[in-house]
């Protein structure tokens, strides 16, 4: 009895142990950190940008399958650089923020991307959900040290379309285009 009590706190502390070794989640530094998206009115360039994201990543480029990432963004916050077109992309018609104020991205999967050098290049799937509606989406992700730290950067193209942003006459894609490329920069530290 007293030796199945002391294999039963060893494999308790060994568990403990394993759990604290565990990588903690990074700290994001929303100050270096940015999200854009980027889409083409009247086949003109626009770069917008969300003021307010959240997000949580645990990510050791030494194990990157058993890495995580989600990602909260506050479409309330998208800025155009003009009062009037801020107001105008939270209707019903866009991203309709007054029902569907957050989009969210949530990893299944980080791996190595083939031919890249060791912890530099991953292919990166997961569920974005936009305006109530969740897709399976995948994108390269490039990650380097900085200091103590790791950045982030990726670019994660979607059509505008599938997640019903831009309805009624705005489905017209001889105006606003229908692909848009999300971009991130996301510093982060331990």
């Amino acid at each position: 009895m007293t030796k199945h009590l002391l294999n039963s706190t060893l494999v308790a502390v060994a568990l403990t142990l394993a759990g604290a070794a565990h990588a903690a989640p990074l700290k994001v530094d929303a100050t270096k950190s940015a999200v854009s998206a980027t889409f083409k009115q009247l086949n003109v360039p626009v770069e917008a940008k969300f003021k307010k994201f959240t997000a949580t990543l645990d990510f050791d480029p030494a194990k990157p399958a058993e890495g995580r990432a989600s990602v909260d963004i506050d479409v309330t916050s998208f800025d155009l650089g003009d009062a009037e077109y801020n107001k105008e992309v939270q209707k019903k018609e866009w991203f309709n923020g007054a029902q569907f104020p957050k989009a969210t991205f949530v990893t299944s999967s980080i791996k190595p991307s083939a031919g890249a050098a060791a912890g530099t290049r991953f292919d990166v799937a997961g569920k974005l959900t936009i305006k109530g509606k969740s897709t399976d989406v995948s994108f390269p992700l490039a990650v380097k040290k900085e200091g103590a730290g790791q950045v982030f950067d990726g670019t994660l193209p979607i059509k505008r379309l599938t997640y019903n942003i831009g309805e009624g006459e705005w489905k017209d894609t001889g105006m606003v285009a229908d692909e848009v490329s999300i971009k991130f920069h996301i510093v982060a530290t331990p």
